[in-house]
């Protein structure tokens, strides 16, 4: 038993909930074989080409992102990041920003024809921060949605691995939806049976799977204390490591294009965490607004129009 749906056709509902009037873009979904067979997928909004591509954060997929590009009226790129959505897994489960990086730079360069605004949020947007650093000339400006290097992982990030360390399967997606709903995700009921549609698939056997690799990554570690023991002092080496080389690659993008910080003042960055992002890139700009991490999810009209203010296209 496989899924046959039309993966666009929660757009209407989207554009009327949102109070966005006119025609809905032309979208389409992309696919990219990598060079080491991988595949890269993506979605492509409105009938030019793209001039803002975005990347979502750990456990999301590109969909994430629909009703904020709605609102941006400006044709668009969303990729799920590998290891999510219609992207392959990687067997390393290596999902951090700078091994990331190669893979979205491909699927820039394959699918837009012009330097970017390039918006990542939390994973997304430390893996935009290493594709600015690494290739300046696909972006113009960067924005990265709640996240810093470095920042601490037993604050409100750490209830996303516990929602995804249950079961790997579930006998129907109305019991990934009230999983959802009792962790406060997904906002209204009708919202997370959305999200949990298009974040997994029916096996051939009949159950449900979220799409991403992350759940089977975390319900693993969870299963198996040792592996966890060993998957956290891997974890505290690859961090230790990752926040002085995200600062690193947040400061080189600021070098060459303008970056800006959108954070959600309930979201998972603290105000010292925002101090320090001022502190090592006093040039770049600071947006605080009333959401928690997913700032697409909850304000995506008024973020959809401060991407299209960026994109110079208001």
């Amino acid at each position: 038993m496989t899924d046959v749906f039309d993966e666009f056709s929660f757009l209407p509902a989207q554009a009327a909930e949102a109070g966005i009037a006119g025609d809905l873009p032309a979208a389409e979904r992309l696919d990219l074989t990598l060079a080491d067979g991988r595949t890269l997928s993506a979605l492509r909004y409105g009938g030019a080409a793209p001039e803002i591509t975005l990347l979502h954060g750990a456990g999301l997929n590109a969909h994430t992102w629909d009703t904020t590009i709605l609102a941006a009226g400006v044709p668009a790129l969303a990729i799920d990041l590998p290891g999510h959505g219609d992207s392959s897994w990687r067997e390393d489960a290596a999902y951090v920003g700078r091994v990331l990086a190669p893979d979205v730079i491909a699927g820039i360069q394959a699918w837009t024809d012009r330097p970017q605004l390039l918006v990542g949020q939390s994973l997304g947007g430390l893996t935009a921060a290493a594709v600015t650093a690494s290739r300046p000339d696909l972006v113009r400006a960067l924005v990265v949605i709640d996240i810093t290097p470095g920042i601490d992982p037993n604050g409100g990030a750490s209830q996303i691995r516990e929602f995804f360390a249950g079961p790997t399967d579930w006998a129907d997606r109305d019991e990934l939806v009230d999983r959802a709903l009792s962790f406060g995700l997904g906002g209204s009921r009708a919202a997370a049976e959305r999200g949990v549609f298009l974040n997994s698939r029916v096996r051939e056997d009949g159950r449900v799977e979220w799409k991403h690799h992350f759940a089977h990554i975390a319900n693993r570690l969870a299963a198996d204390p040792d592996a966890a023991a060993q998957a956290a002092a891997q974890q505290d080496a690859v961090s230790a490591v990752l926040a002085d080389g995200g600062w690193d690659d947040l400061a080189a993008a600021a070098a060459g294009v303008p970056v800006t910080l959108i954070r959600g003042d309930q979201g998972y960055l603290t105000d010292d965490d925002q101090a320090e992002f001022s502190r090592r890139l006093p040039a770049a700009s600071v947006v605080v607004v009333p959401a928690g991490h997913n700032v697409q999810e909850q304000l995506p009209v008024e973020l959809g129009r401060r991407l299209r203010e960026a994109a110079g296209t208001a």
